[in-house]
């Protein structure tokens, strides 16, 4: 028997790069996976790929950092499956500059997918775990979570704020049976960062180590939390 045999998961940005990779990684362990973001195209090549599987999944378009989309992301999700158990926060955008240069909109903008977005998806399915007595958060955070980077600007700060979302959103559920993991990746080799200049693909993480991380702490026993963000990294400088 497949360990999540039956499990719905929301996937946010599954798309493309770590959500897609997730999403599949699921759906090998019997979940079924709804996959959301803001471009029909990539969300529909991700449920056939599972479907080709054997697999469960559904697209839903939706801006993860609006309130409606949001809504209408989860219950679409339990109309069609009735349940949800597991979601991924992943959808995330990139953009920086030194904090008195940054422009205001880009600033609101990465604050809105990076941190409001996580926010209103955890609000919208924590009633539901909440009164199951069961579910599991997963944040897909960043190694810039961690660190202070030079120039990162609303980047930086939405994954440091994320990761702090991530624990008191834990600490307030935990006795309902719910676990809150928060994932701090190093350079992933995704749509949006493969061209970047200097970088060595060679060196680098793949989606795929993200979702074997993924299964790893979701198909923990039920008991068993992992306390601070997990960073996951390359021994090896992947810069050149």
């Amino acid at each position: 028997m497949k360990r999540l045999e039956n499990q719905v998961a929301i996937v946010t940005g599954g798309g493309t790069g770590i959500g897609r990779g997730v999403a599949l990684a699921l759906a090998v362990e019997g979940v079924k996976v709804v996959v959301c973001g803001r471009r029909q195209a990539p969300l529909e090549e991700t449920v056939q790929a599972i479907r080709l599987a054997s697999g469960e999944a559904l697209a839903v378009v939706a801006d993860i950092s609006d309130e409606h989309d949001v809504e209408h992301l989860v219950q679409t999700s339990l109309q069609v499956f009735r349940r949800i158990d597991i979601l991924i926060n992943n959808a995330a955008i990139d953009g920086g500059s030194s904090i008195h240069t940054h422009a205001v909109e880009e600033w609101d903008r990465i604050q809105a997918i990076n941190l409001r977005g996580p926010f209103l998806a955890a609000r919208a399915v924590l009633p539901i775990m909440r009164a199951q007595l069961h579910g599991q958060i997963v944040n897909i955070s960043s190694e810039s979570g961690l660190e202070h980077y030079l120039g990162d600007g609303a980047y930086g700060v939405s994954k440091h704020a994320l990761n702090a979302l991530g624990e008191y959103i834990q600490r307030e559920n935990q006795e309902l049976g719910i676990r809150v993991n928060t994932i701090c990746p190093g350079m992933v080799v995704t749509e949006m960062t493969q061209n970047s200049p200097g970088l060595d693909h060679n060196k680098c993480l793949y989606p795929e180590d993200i979702a074997e991380l993924v299964i790893w702490l979701v198909t923990r026993r039920p008991n068993i939390k992992i306390g601070t963000p997990i960073l996951i990294q390359t021994m090896e400088n992947p810069w050149t």
